[in-house]
């Protein structure tokens, strides 16, 4: 995250906008809304991850124009939520970076692309794997989806981010290597660690909370 104004280019800008609109739409008519609005500790989890989101992501360390260095903390809230939820859940979460100037409202879809979308169906996907391997230690739900899914869903939000910088030409890719890429295994680090552990937490003490956990798959 850390989209500025003029940082992309009016075609980039539109094929975002495009993609960002899609997702959401998949997004939305995946909820159930019906059962949404009768689980008041689903909203609860839904509405409580937007503000403790938003509140995350005013710390953020960068030097460089979209660049910038932060937690993201999509992955256990896929976990919790499923990624749909997740993806509204973390625009929420934007929308109050925007409000606090954080964001420019005119990045939000290239932010809510970068950093809500992409990190939410990167640990969704993973999930689906460690799914369909049928794992039966409680372990690889906590390795694969929760540690390794958040340094991969980093990872790959990181890689779009340079990629659409560069292709914008407003940095050159020996810019994006020294001053991200060389850097991005560190970022993996802390963010697999940080909702590693808060996904072992849950599943120790709430499992119920995690809609993504099969209990039944584990002895």
């Amino acid at each position: 995250m850390g989209m500025t104004e003029n940082l992309l280019s009016t075609s980039q800008w539109l094929l975002t906008a495009s993609i960002f609109v899609l997702v959401l739409l998949a997004a939305l008519r995946s909820v159930d809304w019906q059962a949404l609005r009768k689980d008041n500790a689903t909203q609860h989890s839904l509405f409580g991850a937007a503000v403790v989101l938003g509140f995350v992501w005013q710390l953020r360390a960068g030097i460089s124009p979209g660049l910038a260095i932060h937690i993201f903390g999509i992955t256990v809230i896929t976990l919790m939520l499923g990624w749909a939820l997740a993806v509204i859940s973390g625009l929420l979460a934007l929308v109050i970076t925007v409000i606090t100037g954080r964001e420019p409202l005119v990045m939000f879809a290239a932010n809510g692309l970068v950093t809500v979308m992409v990190p939410a169906l990167v640990t969704h996907a993973i999930m689906l794997w460690e799914r369909r391997r049928d794992f039966r230690n409680f372990f690889a739900y906590i390795f694969f989806c929760g540690f390794f899914g958040a340094g991969l869903s980093v990872a790959a939000a990181g890689v779009l981010m340079c990629l659409m910088l560069w292709s914008s030409g407003v940095y050159t890719f020996e810019t994006l290597v020294h001053e991200y890429l060389r850097y991005l295994p560190l970022f993996m680090i802390p963010e697999g660690f940080v909702n590693g552990v808060f996904v072992t937490g849950l599943m120790v003490f709430h499992p119920d909370r995690l809609s993504t956990l099969d209990q039944r798959r584990y002895r």
